[in-house]
């Protein structure tokens, strides 16, 4: 990340700035545009939940559906080859996530207005779900501008979850929330989104229903421009969307969206003058809100799939796009030793001067790895 002390910052006038009245607006505004252009394909997110959640699973998905691997290999799998991101050999054999593992991605997601291929570059962490392990999602967090915080359909928010939740909240992280397992027996995402809302205590309203649960889950309803989107091929790579939503799904579809636009309107002052108007939002109107309130850390939407299923699992990618910050719409700080340590704003700019931060250090069998940011 590279980095420029605020109080150097020009602003157009050519003033300099007091860096504690600097905001991230300003900062975004006075951007170069091509290293804007740039950073808005960026996101540098996590994965963390509570343990089996099904974290590193949806990794291995992410992974291969972004071309970064060839095959799927599953946590504790038959073929005794194991998840990508489980590199040690005790992680892959008793099926768990100890040390957290950073890799990189190209996701190509269509512009709905231009129609155009657009490739999101997406450095990604994967978190150990376990109690034992926390300080490495601590470490991970501390450098994210993002995360998918992932729930079980079955057990919803569970105790890792709630400190997991913590951990966000110390480091001002925006989330979205993937409700996995779709196809497990018990399966119910509404009632993972009312804990979310009354455990967590953060606004959250689904952005998409299951069609059919359990054994018979089939795919999902788009809710904000309501479309069926199913998963095809033998591993669903193949996406494809259907205008004609099944009926059993249409009734609570209906629901849900208003639901959902009634939930934005308490935490965004466009929708709710929209909503007090008594007038129906647009798709374009509905997206920027929920990425504003996101952002703003006023809102998780809630998506759904089974990463086992290898079901709505691209559909969250695009989420990850559409709704979490690129870097440079993330405040980022450091102390200045000249000047007995005052915060410091950076700015995400590839010309100035570098400025890292060492998250994390690993002893490998190449010698001493040293992650930074």
């Amino acid at each position: 990340m590279a980095g420029k002390e605020a109080s150097e910052w020009r602003g157009s006038s050519g003033a300099i700035e007091d860096p504690s009245m600097l905001d991230q607006e300003t900062i975004i505004q006075n951007l170069d545009s091509l290293e804007a252009a740039r950073l808005d394909k960026v996101r540098n997110i996590g994965i963390a939940a509570h343990i089996d959640s099904g974290k590193t699973t949806a990794t291995e998905r992410v992974l291969f559906y972004t071309g970064r691997i060839a095959s799927i290999h599953e946590v504790r799998g038959k073929d005794a080859v194991g998840a990508k991101m489980d590199s040690m050999d005790l992680e892959r054999e008793k099926g768990i996530t100890i040390q957290s593992a950073a890799t990189f991605c190209d996701w190509v997601k269509k512009n709905p207005k231009t129609g155009v291929d657009e490739k999101y570059h997406i450095n990604l962490i994967d978190t150990p779900g376990h109690i034992d392990f926390t300080i490495e999602v601590e470490r991970a967090l501390r450098v994210l501008d993002g995360a998918v915080m992932i729930l079980c359909a079955v057990s919803g928010v569970q105790s890792q979850t709630i400190t997991v939740d913590r951990q966000m909240r110390r480091y001002n992280i925006p989330r979205i929330s993937f409700v996995n397992k779709m196809d497990r027996m018990g399966a119910n995402p509404f009632k993972a989104v009312d804990q979310i809302n009354h455990k967590l205590r953060i606004p959250a309203a689904a952005l998409q229903v299951p069609i059919g649960s359990e054994d018979n889950f089939k795919g999902v309803v788009d809710l904000i421009r309501m479309k069926a989107i199913y998963n095809e091929g033998s591993k669903g790579e193949t996406i494809v969307e259907k205008d004609e939503i099944p009926v059993e799904c249409r009734k609570i579809a209906e629901e849900r969206r208003r639901m959902l636009i009634e939930t934005l309107a308490d935490v965004d002052e466009e929708i709710a003058e929209i909503f007090l108007d008594e007038q129906i939002p647009t798709v374009d109107q509905i997206k920027a809100a929920i990425r504003r309130a996101t952002i703003s850390l006023k809102f998780t939407p809630v998506l759904m799939g089974s990463a086992l299923a290898d079901k709505s699992v691209q559909p969250m990618l695009d989420a990850v796009c559409d709704y979490l910050p690129n870097p440079s719409e993330v405040e980022n700080l450091a102390l200045d030793r000249r000047r007995r340590e005052a915060p410091v704003k950076l700015v995400s700019y590839n010309s100035l001067p570098f400025v890292g931060l060492a998250f994390k250090l690993e002893e490998s069998n190449f010698g001493q790895l040293t992650y930074i940011r």
